[in-house]
């Protein structure tokens, strides 16, 4: 069983370390030594060894280009030709003529905004935004499946958070009309449950009540609408969307982020938003990186077809074996497997036969609704598509599910 591989990281004393106070043992205590706590790190979070081949489905490249030569050329040309670019702020440098302001005109031309802006990751995109735009008055209406990132930017923000129930749009009107106009935050393809958010509902209600919105198109850009361009290009809704974020970890299988509006808007975060200000930019041979993965993702739709038929075969399968996967809309699949007992049998099952998928438990899950997360990308093929649905099946026959959340009644 996986817990036996939690380590024993008690007290134990580095013989060049200091003496650590006692509030910094009281902390670490709680995760790693309290048994109530402690299987929440490595001994969970890591796939054991598979004993056979493995179908990997861990991976948020989705359209299955990470190891695409046209992304590695594109890279080692910039590196042999000038080296790794500046590693300053992003604050000294924002001419017109500098090639991160040449890819984010790209990006925001294909996401259909006027202006965006290149920050190190998707997770600052979203903490930079909240913070730029939000002052401790402002109400801040997020989705409660939001990604935590978001959540974070509130903080920093110092703004009162005013969440409500997912993807409930009354929920939402009803919270706006008693706290007043604010910003209304959700991702619109929610990447613990592969759940999309009823984007035009919720525009439609920010709208009315006269709020602003910010969309997480992190798991959506590349994947949705006309050339990849995200879900609000998809539906007709980009121009009544004030802000937009991208990590583009997912689809263009890279470090980075972006964050896309108003060319005033984004002009104003490039010198408040603090991750802009307080950290290096992404590298030069990076966005070379970037501008190669959109020309594949612009001009390859076979990819987006072939991950979204994945996805229709996986999700088609498990439901006729029993399992509620009914809230999966896209290329991610939870399987709700409850409390560490369940989830740790269930990983290792999965593991010893070729299966890999990622757990997902406290903070990102509530307590005893820990999941096993599959992700689904272009080029799986039909007979690895098959096994995993086989080892499913085998599951099924020989675990004891009596009770799990995510089977059918």
């Amino acid at each position: 069983m996986a817990n036996s591989a939690v380590c024993d990281l008690g007290r134990a004393t580095t013989p060049q370390g200091p003496l650590e106070p006692d509030f910094i043992t009281q902390i670490t205590d709680e995760e790693l030594t309290d048994p109530q706590h402690k299987h929440w790190g490595r001994a969970v979070l890591t796939n054991s060894r598979p004993l056979q081949p493995a179908v990997r489905m861990q991976s948020n490249d989705y359209l299955s280009i990470a190891g695409d030569p046209r992304v590695s050329r594109a890279k080692a040309n910039i590196l042999t030709e000038v080296g790794h670019g500046d590693a300053i702020s992003r604050v000294f440098s924002h001419a017109k003529e500098d090639t991160h302001r040449k890819f984010e005109y790209k990006i925001a031309s294909l996401m259909q905004a006027e202006d965006a802006v290149l920050v190190m990751s998707g997770y600052t995109a979203n903490t930079g935004l909240v913070q730029a735009f939000s002052k401790p008055d402002t109400p801040i209406y997020i989705d409660i499946m939001a990604h935590a990132s978001l959540w974070e930017g509130i903080l920093c923000a110092r703004a009162k958070a005013r969440p409500f129930r997912h993807n409930d749009v009354q929920d939402l009107r009803k919270k706006i009309r008693r706290y007043g106009p604010g910003l209304v935050i959700v991702d619109s393809l929610y990447s613990t449950n592969g759940n999309m958010c009823p984007l035009s509902d919720i525009v439609d209600v920010a709208e009315q009540e006269g709020c602003a919105i910010v969309v997480d198109e992190t798991h959506s850009f590349g994947c949705h609408g006309h050339k990849g361009g995200g879900m609000a290009v998809a539906q007709n809704l980009a121009h009544r969307i004030h802000f937009r974020t991208v990590g583009l970890s997912k689809a263009v299988a890279a470090r980075g982020g972006v964050v896309v509006g108003s060319a005033r808007n984004m002009e104003y975060f490039r010198y408040e938003a603090r991750p802009m200000i307080f950290s290096t930019s992404v590298l030069g041979y990076e966005v070379a990186g970037f501008n190669a993965a959109l020309d594949i993702i612009g001009s390859e739709d076979w990819r987006r077809s072939r991950l979204h038929a994945n996805h229709r075969y996986l999700r088609t399968g498990l439901l006729a074996l029993g399992y509620d996967v009914t809230e999966s809309d896209s290329q991610i699949i939870s399987i709700i497997t409850g409390t560490l007992e369940n989830t740790v049998s269930f990983r290792t099952f999965l593991d010893q036969r070729g299966v890999l998928g990622s757990v997902f438990c406290p903070p990102a899950t509530p307590q005893n609704r820990m999941l096993l997360r599959l992700t689904v990308n272009a080029t799986l093929k039909a007979h690895e598509l098959a096994h995993v649905l086989d080892i499913f099946a085998e599951a099924r026959e020989k675990l004891d599910m009596k009770g799990w959340p995510t089977l059918l009644q």
